[in-house]
């Protein structure tokens, strides 16, 4: 399961308002635990949350709360729980006022993907100015689980930043 994340989709350059979506909520359900085990649950994040469809997961209510905190399939955090459905809030603002949260996103890369040439893995870092800028950008809006690491993940899963290792295959791919 996570060879295929890797060699199908980590790093691949996301757009559209469901995928962002998702990737962001992943991201921070995932704190504190392993992307293994997100990636277990993923399935099952689909389809307690709507298919990440942000307009339904905003107007989710307190019987929606008690519902995914019952949900074995997910991570049962309340604080990330709940700050799941705040952050579809925040991201049908931001979508809005950008006309797109990618447009709103890839604008943090100047709308093209960094391409990092690490060597490796103690080379890649956890975070970086740009993440931080996202971070404080997001935390202002409302956003809450969007640390600076976790934003730097986000930017790693969608593709604003290449950081496959020089000697992966994926990073002459994603490069090209």
């Amino acid at each position: 399961m996570y060879v295929a994340y890797h060699d199908k989709e980590w790093g691949v350059p996301a757009y559209g308002q469901r995928r962002l979506f998702e990737f962001l909520i992943l991201e921070g359900a995932q704190a504190g635990l392993s992307w293994l085990t997100i990636l277990r649950k993923r399935e099952n994040y689909r389809r307690a949350f709507d298919d990440f469809d942000p307009e339904k997961v905003a107007n989710y209510n307190e019987a929606d709360v008690a519902r995914l905190l019952a949900d074995v399939g997910i991570v049962r955090n309340r604080l990330k729980i709940r700050a799941t459905l705040g952050n579809a809030s925040a991201f049908l603002a931001v979508d809005k006022e950008f006309g797109g949260f990618d447009r709103y996103l890839w604008g943090f890369v100047g709308g093209q993907t960094i391409q990092n040439v690490w060597r490796t893995q103690a080379e890649v870092p956890v975070s970086s100015p740009a993440a931080a800028a996202l971070s404080r950008d997001l935390r202002r809006r409302g956003f809450r689980f969007v640390g600076p690491t976790i934003c730097y993940s986000l930017m790693q899963a969608v593709g604003l930043v290449n950081d496959h290792l020089v000697d992966c295959f994926r990073h002459a791919e994603l490069a090209a």
